[in-house]
């Protein structure tokens, strides 16, 4: 399974998952029809199937193009979205599994961003490959997604699935918001060394036009401050010992920030 990442609208990113031996291709989230109407013909394959993870629009703005060009595509996303993802035919739960190709995917339900939001876990096919993430707005590199239609709470356990995945997991995030997240990031956080370090890593990655889109598990866990709600410098920053209260202060915070 080769993945390509798409950049769309201003900050957006879609994957395009490309099975090369079958000559077909599955679409993570589409902002946007035409980068992957491009993408498809350039690979010169045919789309069978949509996954999304939310109902936003723009995750879900491409459907109906999509769908026009390739009717047969099937149109995957969580069942509490029903009646929200345009074309949507399959109603994933927690512990549902999908495939591409010879690959099978993990389901998690992950309300907090939305109340309905999922993600797609592709397990490693060999021991020395990564497993992929999909988790749309949920993780973002170095920062997690703004609470629209969940709690804390749910957002804590949610991002909890998603943490104890190993640490040589891929995050395939849905958004370019990497060097303003690690900013506010250091400001939470200014004694944790590794994530000076990335800052500076991504900032330079930034300005030369670069991508920062994978991450990976264990590295978000060593510098995602709302990965790190149960860290004793981070709750003493929220003045709280609480997990939940401290992951909802740094998200109060950064919603102001």
């Amino acid at each position: 399974m080769e993945i390509h990442r798409l950049p769309a609208l201003s900050d957006n990113y879609i994957f395009l998952l490309h099975d090369p031996t079958q000559g077909c291709a599955a679409v993570v989230d589409p902002a946007e029809a035409a980068p992957v109407l491009t993408a498809l013909r350039q690979l010169g394959a045919s789309l069978v199937a949509i996954f999304n993870t939310h109902h936003h629009g723009d995750h879900v703005g491409g459907n109906t193009a999509l769908l026009r060009q390739f009717p047969d595509a099937v149109v995957y996303g969580g069942a509490e979205d029903r009646g929200r993802i345009p074309g949507q035919q399959i109603f994933l739960r927690e512990g549902d599994a999908v495939r591409f190709g010879d690959r099978p995917a993990q389901v998690f339900f992950i309300p907090g961003h939305t109340r309905a939001h999922i993600a797609y876990y592709f397990p490693p096919a060999t021991d020395s490959e990564p497993g992929e993430l999909f988790c749309g707005d949920t993780i973002f590199a170095g920062g997690c997604g703004r609470l629209f239609e969940g709690t804390p709470r749910q957002m804590v356990s949610s991002l909890s699935k998603l943490r104890n995945l190993p640490n040589h997991t891929r995050i395939w995030c849905a958004h370019e918001y990497t060097l303003k997240n690690l900013q506010f990031a250091c400001a939470v956080d200014p004694t944790n060394a590794e994530l000076q370090a990335r800052q500076q890593t991504v900032a330079a990655q930034r300005q030369q036009g670069e991508a920062t889109v994978p991450s990976w598990i264990g590295v978000e866990k060593a510098t995602n401050p709302f990965l790190r709600w149960d860290t004793v410098s981070l709750q003493y920053a929220m003045q709280t010992t609480d997990p939940v209260q401290t992951f909802a202060r740094l998200r109060g915070k950064k919603d102001q920030w």
